[in-house]
């Protein structure tokens, strides 16, 4: 009889049981530093427990997010920059959870790559570990998928789930009127939208990830991978203050899309666009890219990352309270009766 080929293991397909624990075991301190009242246990289990009442709630609303950092995954990879990608996945999670009132509480991650490196893996969980941290959230599960052949070697995807709570009567948005101030918080950069764009200007202007940037003289790469802004504590003392009527994260879509998503039917936004300093980045990727300002502000944030609507009668306390958290904090416009964003002046 013909010899027969020898056993397989999962190994010789191309996943590394041992690998996943290795890296259980290289994030476990990373996790336990987000820790927060509620948090019931650690990693490795089936499910992540979180007790509400710990965590000072009695009549509890939960809400749950979820999102990715799309293919600012890409520049992050080619340029081998992964501490800090981690951070733009907790952001978008939890500063949509923010729009709705809601406290993040906990957040899951799911990272999956074709053939796990554990170094590249711990570092990127780290990142998350340290968004978490900022916002307030524990990071109490995630799970790892090792997937010989659906990614290309050293390709990994990411996807985040934040769940929070706020107490009943207490969500966002609620009572927008016309009239109501619209205050813009500003960001740090380009933050998870629009890298396709990013990339193809990039690509067309022949520059490298190590090239200086054209509009700061820092490393290109580093200076597009600026992590995503979390405005979860300043949201939360507005939010807490009183006045505050509604929250909008300036993500895909940009004021254009966003500002509208919070506001009641028959009313819209008027938005002075000379009211703060365009940052160099997009000013950068207008003129390299030719973009008309109409494209800019739908695909990009354009300076700005969250606009709070807030009453008129509170906008001045309202702006020294997110002044103080840390916020760059300009008047962008004002709620006003018709739909839509109605824009005046030009950016920059």
């Amino acid at each position: 009889m013909p010899d027969r080929p020898p056993p397989l293991t999962y190994a010789d397909a191309g996943v590394d049981i041992a690998a996943g624990n290795a890296l259980v075991d290289r994030i476990g301190a990373d996790a336990a530093r987000t820790r927060r009242p509620g948090t019931m246990a650690g990693l490795g289990g089936f499910g992540a427990l979180f007790d509400l009442k710990a965590a000072g709630f009695t009549d509890p609303i939960l809400v749950a997010a979820t999102d990715g950092v799309g293919t600012k995954l890409t520049l992050a990879t080619e340029t081998g920059m992964l501490d800090e990608i981690g951070i733009d996945l907790v952001a978008m999670c939890v500063n949509d959870l923010v729009c709705q009132g809601a406290e993040p509480l906990f957040f899951l991650d799911y990272f999956a790559t074709g053939k796990l490196d554990v170094d590249a893996a711990a570092r990127v969980v780290a990142g998350i570990a340290e968004g978490c941290a900022r916002a307030g959230c524990a990071l109490i599960g995630g799970e790892t998928a090792e997937m010989p052949g659906l990614y290309r070697p050293g390709e990994f995807d990411l996807a985040g789930f934040a769940v929070g709570a706020m107490e009943r009567g207490g969500g966002l948005p609620r009572e927008v009127s016309e009239g109501d101030v619209l205050l813009g918080l500003g960001s740090d950069g380009v933050h998870s939208n629009g890298y396709s764009l990013v990339r193809k200007i990039v690509e067309r202007e022949g520059l490298a990830w190590t090239d200086p940037a054209p509009f700061s003289g820092a490393p290109l790469g580093r200076a597009l991978l600026a992590p995503t802004r979390l405005y979860v504590r300043a949201a939360l003392e507005a939010h807490r203050a009183g006045g505050l009527r509604a929250l909008a994260h300036i993500t895909g879509g940009g004021l254009s899309e966003n500002v509208p998503r919070v506001l009641p039917e028959g009313l819209g936004a008027e938005i002075d666009l000379g009211a703060w300093p365009l940052p160099g980045v997009f000013g950068w990727l207008a003129e390299a890219g030719g973009l008309v300002q109409d494209e800019a502000l739908r695909t990009f944030n354009c300076g700005i990352g969250m606009v709070a609507v807030v009453a008129p009668d509170a906008a001045d306390r309202l702006e020294g309270v997110l002044s103080a958290a840390g916020e760059n904090v300009s008047r962008i416009g004002r709620v006003a009766a018709g739909p839509g964003v109605r824009f005046t002046g030009r950016l920059g």
